[in-house]
């Protein structure tokens, strides 16, 4: 597919969902608050180096493009995992680890429960759950969002279940009180009735399900049926809360989402892949090198690699260094990374850089210089990477810890010979 063929599928600059397709198969699915702008960042000169050899492949392979247009950012990112979900595409799931994926759960429970947990995780809890949402590719903007969604239908979030006494909240439930309200009631309503309405609390879960499962036209319409015949019956004071839920809906100020969204665009990546090298030697024996990954803030272990450094017979970490990376690209089934980190200062950078120019590579390099504690004293291209600090160090930290912990084990096994 070429940025010609672009025009004939007549992208709007709205927020939407977009479906890369061959055919009749789905290929990847993604948001975006303008589906125009995002739609044509595919074509861009710096795809392989900014979003990969997948995706590049994905969009070479499509030969169209649909799209659903969303009232808000919001209503996009919820459609978005329903579609993940639904298709499965090869470009969403392939080459991350499911378990790396985010999931939203409703607990099934007296008082449901809205939580956030990793694919690693589902089913491992005792507590039975009624709903799964997912998987939501960015943590992010997932947090963000159930954010939002809480500000319009209050839910519970709490890491304990939610347990009453005799109609009465019991005294040691921790609430997150960000809101500043339990569902339906405040805390001085709270103090005076002395029980929550639970029937009215279910309700809310209700529509909760339906936004995070994409039905979000179902769950509009079902919000003005129950207002007109809440208004109806003279139920005044439920009429105007249900009225105050539909106009939130439809006017959910999700500015952050949008920056969040736009701060990815700009990146060209969203869940980017952070890899981090390291070596570790004993006067120059037994030397050996790592690579970690960290995919959007969380350390992939499953894609940590050992190399046995072969080549280097002197003390030399530059030049172990190269060897690694050269056998790491050596792996063309290995996703290549958004960002490359290494332990080190400018000689370590443009020894790395080298080896990608080398490679036809343009993937940037962030070099991290340590202190006499080995605590981070200055990082090197950083800004230029468009990546965050936090993730920068995350990664250069779990690669120091791993190349001391597989030396160890490199040592052992030498002097068990």
């Amino acid at each position: 597919m070429q940025r010609s063929d672009l025009n004939k599928f007549d992208l709007p600059d709205l927020p939407g969902v977009y479906l890369f397709k061959k055919g009749r198969q789905v290929l990847y699915v993604g948001k975006a608050t303008s589906l125009r702008d995002r739609v044509r960042s595919y074509f861009d000169d710096d795809l392989i180096a900014t979003r990969g050899p997948r995706i590049v492949d994905m969009v070479t392979r499509a030969d169209r493009v649909s799209h659903e247009t969303a009232s808000t950012v919001l209503e996009a990112l919820v459609r978005e995992a329903a579609l993940i979900k639904k298709y499965q595409p090869k470009a969403n799931v392939e080459g991350k680890d499911d378990k790396t994926f985010l999931y939203v759960v409703i607990t099934r429970e007296e008082w449901p429960r809205v939580l956030i947990v990793r694919g690693k995780d589902l089913g491992k809890s005792d507590v039975p759950l009624s709903h799964t949402f997912g998987p939501f590719p960015n943590g992010t903007q997932l947090k963000e969002a159930l954010r939002l969604i809480r500000k319009i239908f209050p839910f519970y979030d709490t890491p304990k279940p939610v347990t009453t006494k005799s109609g009465h909240l019991h005294a040691r439930i921790e609430f997150n009180r960000q809101i500043g309200q339990y569902p339906h009631l405040p805390f001085e309503a709270l103090a005076k009735k002395g029980a929550l309405d639970q029937k009215a609390y279910r309700q809310t879960i209700r529509r909760v399900a339906l936004l995070l499962s994409g039905r979000v036209t179902e769950l509009r319409k079902a919000l003005e049926r129950d207002m007109k015949q809440a208004a109806a019956e003279e139920r005044f004071e439920e009429a105007a809360e249900l009225r105050r839920e539909l106009f939130a809906l439809d006017h959910v100020q999700d500015v952050s989402l949008i920056k969040k969204e736009r701060e990815e665009e700009r990146a060209g990546f969203a869940g980017a892949r952070i890899e981090a090298y390291d070596t570790a030697h004993l006067a120059g024996r037994d030397a050996i090198g790592v690579m970690v990954a960290v995919v959007d803030g969380v350390p992939e272990k499953k894609a940590y690699r050992t190399f046995r450094i072969k080549g280097v017979q002197k003390n030399d970490d530059i030049a172990s260094l190269r060897e690694v990376l050269v056998r790491r690209l050596g792996h063309p089934e290995w996703p290549l990374p958004n960002v490359i980190v290494v332990d080190g200062g400018k000689a370590q950078k443009k020894a790395t850089e080298a080896v990608l120019a080398e490679a036809s590579l343009a993937i940037p390099v962030v070099a991290v210089v340590k202190d006499e504690r080995h605590r981070p004293r200055e990082i090197t291209g950083a800004r230029a990477a468009r990546a965050s600090e936090a993730d920068i160090v995350l990664a250069n930290s779990e690669s120091h810890r791993f190349s001391l912990s597989q030396h160890r084990k490199a040592r052992s096994r030498s002097l068990k010979k």
